[in-house]
């Protein structure tokens, strides 16, 4: 099949070199010349590489080498510039907006909140080499933490939470799914609506087991990689 075999080719250019991180295909009209080719079948083999996080796609920009994916513990207690800083990445976590709203049906359940609390809503996007890779949303319920307007985004939230509200939370049950982007996830990524992410869900408690706090993460899947270690 053709497309595997185009797909093949521009996997063997990024192996060896040839094709760089971040840097940008040639248009699609361009490609299918160059391979001899229709848009269809080079479409079947960008689909491919992207699904396979060889290469990712910008709204409106086009087709892009994917950067090393980010190595990601979900069960550990480091947050996005830790873990990057340890891997020897360069990461900003940039705040979007803080509001309070009362918990839909889905953290409610996932909480334990009775029907109509409300909860503070904390969005960000996290950044690695400049470039947008998560969308993340917060949700902290905590009657200290209602209506808090100034969240820093040079510290994590796990900081700031002990430091300002004398709360201390542990990652205590977390889930990992695929999905994909839409709204305002797929526009802060400047990605497409429909393009696969990695979803993640991690349950924060206190020191009493009290429920403290809900992240929900929506990665672009090329720019992240879920990896855990055994116990010994």
């Amino acid at each position: 099949m053709q497309y595997v075999k185009i797909k093949d080719i521009i996997i063997e250019q990024i192996a060896a070199g040839l094709l760089a991180p971040r840097q940008k295909l040639p248009s699609e009209r361009q490609l299918a010349e160059s391979f001899n080719t229709t848009r269809v079948t080079l479409r079947e083999a960008l689909s491919l590489l992207e699904s396979e996080g060889a290469i990712y796609r910008e709204d409106r920009r086009g087709w892009f080498i994917s950067p090393p994916a980010l190595r990601y513990d979900v069960a550990s207690e480091n947050e996005f510039q830790e873990l990057a800083t340890q891997q020897g990445r360069q990461a900003e976590m940039r705040f979007i907006r803080s509001t309070r709203k009362m918990a839909d049906k889905h953290i409610a359940q996932m909480g334990k909140l009775p029907p109509f609390t409300d909860v503070q809503c904390i969005e960000r996007i996290g950044y690695l080499e400049s470039r947008p890779v998560a969308f993340v949303m917060s949700y902290l319920h905590h009657p200290n933490t209602l209506n808090w307007k100034g969240v820093s985004a040079t510290q994590s939230l796990t900081q700031q939470l002990a430091e300002q509200f004398f709360v201390t939370c542990k990652v205590s049950k977390y889930q990992v799914k695929i999905g994909a982007l839409s709204g305002e996830s797929a526009q802060h990524l400047y990605a497409t609506g429909g393009t696969p992410a990695v979803v993640v869900t991690r349950q924060y408690h206190d020191d009493q087991q009290q429920f403290v706090r809900l992240d929900m993460e929506y990665w672009r899947h090329d720019a992240v990689i879920i990896e855990g270690i055994s116990p010994r």
